[in-house]
């Protein structure tokens, strides 16, 4: 194994660096390349040939060009639907984001469960099997949220957000029966951390939000356990789209540690 080789994060957006905070924190010396499919989102609108067909392809383009030791697909959509063919076609280990139900359930008193996602990923045959496994006996309460996508997306360029479309989402679970219970939110998209403060406000100081991102970072980090790790070159963002259209993010990027910018 090559020290310099990268793990390679891949996201439709700028979600996915939640994922890369909670892997700074337990591998710094980790060198990274975060892949956004910025020319490709949102997914959650997309059909699910389309986000397998489009995930398959450019993550086997990227392994080929940059020979990663770890792929990592930091999006709950991407993940719930191409994980398996993404697994089929790659050579190296490849870590996925689905949401965290069982933690939810092992937190929730109440006994009903709240989960925001995107359309895509809360229809997903995935998302019912976690359900019957880790959360049976139990009310999981589901709502499509994909404004907030935009939402955490224009938060990290240091726009404001509209509560109004926090308060819309979790309205969104509020009104299902038993909704008025929920004591626990599973927060099904990697873009939705960025929103906790605004999620929280929302929701009350009683509801525990609950995401992924610590425990695909152990995951990573036990996939890895011994390799040795060299940063060669600094680590880098790439995105399918024209990084240029967007000023702020190179700064805010660098508060993530990438400090070089492409187009893919």
């Amino acid at each position: 194994m090559d020290p310099a080789a990268p793990i390679l994060l891949f996201d439709s957006g700028v979600g996915g660096l939640t994922v890369l905070a909670a892997l700074r924190r337990v591998l710094p010396e980790a060198p990274v390349i975060y892949a956004a499919d910025t020319a490709g989102l949102p997914y959650g609108s997309k059909s699910e040939a389309e986000i397998a067909a489009r995930v398959a392809g450019l993550l086997g383009r990227m392994t080929e060009r940059w020979h990663p030791r770890l792929v990592c697909i930091a999006c709950n959509t991407a993940s719930t639907i191409a994980l398996g063919i993404v697994r089929e076609v790659l050579e190296v280990p490849v870590v996925g984001t689905v949401p965290a139900i069982k933690p939810a359930a092992a937190l929730t008193r109440s006994g009903v469960i709240g989960l925001l996602g995107t359309a895509a990923t809360i229809r997903q045959g995935y998302v019912d099997r976690l359900e019957a496994e880790f959360a049976a006996g139990k009310r999981l309460i589901r709502h499509p949220a994909p404004g907030l996508v935009a939402a955490a997306e224009a938060k990290l360029r240091d726009e404001l957000v509209e509560q109004a479309l926090i308060d819309e989402a979790v309205a969104g679970l509020r009104v299902q029966a038993q909704g008025g219970q929920i004591d626990a939110v599973v927060l099904a998209c990697t873009h939705f951390p960025l929103l906790s403060e605004e999620l929280q406000r929302a929701l009350g100081p009683d509801v525990r939000l609950v995401d992924g991102a610590e425990g695909i970072a152990r995951r990573i980090a036990h996939l890895t356990d011994g390799q040795t790790f060299a940063r060669t070159m600094p680590d880098r963002a790439v995105f399918t789209a024209d990084p240029a259209a967007n000023p702020m993010r190179a700064e805010m990027l660098a508060a993530y540690g990438l400090t070089q910018i492409e187009r893919f």
